[in-house]
């Protein structure tokens, strides 16, 4: 993998920001105000998931901006389809994956990059469970949850994560084009971890901010999700 990347400078560097979106109208908006007001040169490619909310209509009026593209499923398909859609889509060098809720921080996106244009990483994944600047207290289910996923994550791939789970992933593109994404929901998460595990790419985890939603506010994720998540790490630690 080190060998087949070239060099990456930042006057190089077009930032593509895949954000899955599914009936998010209550933060829309404001988090692609966010990812714009960050300066890195970037391209928004909003996947809308088959929403039946007020998304769609939201959406109409952002992709008039010229920085935005917006693709559309006909119906809810999941988190993983609208990825593969998204990374398909992608025209920049580096892609970063962006929730369509407030969770995350785009000006997080600066430090992300770091390991990249400084020629030592080919994939940077934003930890929660480093040192950091903030993080809402939330259940300790929650943080049991991850920790656990990622520890049977670690144990299959070898790798060493404190945050497999984190929604900030960021890749060269040429780490992207060699994954074939099978699955359709949450278990996309530790499916991409298997896939670049594979790669022998060379892993960064930056600390990043985080204010995550509880289930009252819109966060969709559910133990279901958990055990479909443990299924995906035993799966791919064997097939691609």
């Amino acid at each position: 993998m080190r060998s087949s990347l070239t060099p990456l400078s930042e006057e190089d560097l077009l930032l593509t920001v895949v954000i899955p979106v599914f009936n998010e109208e209550e933060t829309l908006a404001e988090i692609v105000e966010a990812v714009l007001l960050e300066p890195t040169r970037k391209e928004l490619v909003l996947v809308d998931d088959g929403s039946t909310d007020g998304t769609p209509a939201i959406l109409q009026e952002l992709e008039a901006r010229p920085e935005v593209r917006v693709v559309r499923h006909e119906k809810n398909s999941g988190k993983g389809a609208a990825l593969k859609t998204g990374f398909r889509e992608a025209r920049g060098n580096v892609i970063i994956i962006q929730d369509a809720d407030m969770e995350y921080d785009p000006a997080d996106y600066k430090s992300l990059l770091r390991p990249i244009l400084e020629g030592k990483a080919d994939v940077v994944y934003g930890s929660r469970f480093l040192v950091r600047h903030y993080a809402r207290v939330h259940l300790y289910s929650h943080y049991l949850g991850n920790r656990m996923l990622t520890f049977l994550s670690n144990i299959m791939t070898g790798l060493n994560l404190t945050d497999m789970e984190t929604c900030y992933k960021m890749f060269r593109k040429e780490v992207v084009d060699r994954i074939e994404l099978k699955s359709r929901r949450f278990d996309v998460e530790p499916e991409i971890t298997a896939k670049i595990a594979k790669q022998k790419c060379r892993i960064y985890e930056v600390p990043i901010s985080y204010a995550g939603r509880d289930f009252d506010e819109g966060k969709k994720i559910t133990w279901r999700d958990g055990f479909s998540a443990i299924r995906a790490i035993i799966k791919y630690r064997f097939v691609n």
